[in-house]
């Protein structure tokens, strides 16, 4: 069986693309948004950093339930980001470390009242649902720098930008 500390090595390669992205965004653009049913630049690089939170969040209760509502981060500049950030790592990566096995098997739903989204073990709802969401969006950040004509930090391996 696998516990949260295997997954470490990929977290840890995770925050430092995030930081490297997080580094090109300059305050100055953060109201940018490239449709309005789009995030602005700010409350997408919000939303990337507060993601490793919800390591802890999976590991440590058996559900969530959108109806009820959950926090929200509120920066104001990348500071602030890199702060809440830094905050979410840190208490991520505890929450890994202490992931036995059978942690990591328990199953974990993801709900809106009675509309069940999916119900899977926790391991999985840490990949698929944390790392790969922030990857998706941290993704999305990247074409929001392109379009901005902001140089694209390489994530896994030099981007367009770098190899000019």
């Amino acid at each position: 069986m696998v516990n949260g500390s295997t997954l470490l090595p990929e977290f840890d390669a995770e925050v430092a693309n995030t930081r490297r992205m997080f580094a090109a965004i300059p305050d100055e653009k953060l109201d940018f948004q490239p449709h309005e049913k789009s995030y602005t630049l700010l409350k997408l690089a919000a939303h990337v950093a507060n993601l490793p939170s919800w390591i802890s969040l999976t590991l440590a209760t058996d559900e969530l339930d959108l109806a009820a509502g959950f926090d929200q981060p509120d920066p104001k500049n990348m500071a602030d980001i890199v702060a809440i950030f830094d905050g979410a790592v840190a208490e991520g990566r505890t929450a890994l470390e202490g992931a036995s096995a059978d942690a990591m098997t328990a199953d974990w739903t993801l709900r809106t009242g009675d509309e069940v989204h999916f119900q899977m073990p926790k391991g999985v709802v840490l990949r698929s649902f944390v790392f790969n969401h922030l990857v998706h969006h941290r993704a999305q950040i990247c074409v929001y720098l392109r379009l901005l004509d902001i140089p694209v930090p390489g994530m896994y391996g030099p981007s367009a930008d770098e190899t000019m």
